[in-house]
């Protein structure tokens, strides 16, 4: 059942408005003024209720999500930490041998160790490192530091050495590599 007004033919009485007078539209009005402005009222009141409900479930959803992203985020560097711990410690322990008990080989072989275990667990969090040479220079992976003259112009605007490795997490670029871009010099006929 509606609860807007609804218009009568005038052959049809209504119990309730039956000593009121017809509308000069033909019909008689099915409800006083008195009581449309209560009815009106309810329905604002209700509206008003609803928006307010909706804007309260609204913040409530908005600030969940917020906490559950920083909860993920701090989830997800929890999880990064507790992967490189054990090549941290690792390389605590090289930095706190004592030299003269130690050989050269002995600390490379070690240095190497730990940059193994530190690089299996870099690409297990999918971290790559960006250091090719002889690649097309790209500014959105590469940093151009310096640029050394070729005669071969099919390496033209290649990258011919890196100077700092860039890093990338999954499509993220974490730091650009710096790098030396080899450049046409002369005539290239």
């Amino acid at each position: 059942m509606s609860d807007e007004p609804r218009i009568r033919p005038e052959n049809e009485e209504n119990p309730k408005t039956a000593a009121s007078a017809p509308s000069p539209g033909g019909g008689a009005l099915l409800e006083s003024p008195e009581a449309a402005v209560e009815r009106l009222a309810r329905e604002l009141s209700d509206l008003n209720e609803r928006h307010l409900r909706l804007a309260a479930e609204y913040d409530n959803f908005r600030k969940r999500t917020t906490r559950e992203r920083t909860e993920l985020w701090g989830s997800a560097q929890a999880d990064l930490v507790a992967r490189l711990v054990d090549a941290l410690d690792d390389l605590a322990r090289f930095a706190h041998v004592d030299p003269a008990a130690i050989n050269a080989k002995t600390l490379r072989d070690g240095v190497e160790m730990v940059e193994r275990k530190l690089w299996k667990e870099l690409e297990a969090a999918r971290v790559e490192r960006v250091d090719k040479v002889g690649v097309p220079f790209d500014p959105a992976v590469h940093e151009a530091v310096t640029t050394s003259p070729t005669t071969d112009p099919a390496r033209d605007h290649t990258v011919g050495a890196v100077l700092q490795p860039g890093y990338r997490l999954g499509e993220r670029l974490l730091r650009p590599a710096r790098v030396q871009v080899l450049v046409v010099q002369g005539d290239p006929s």
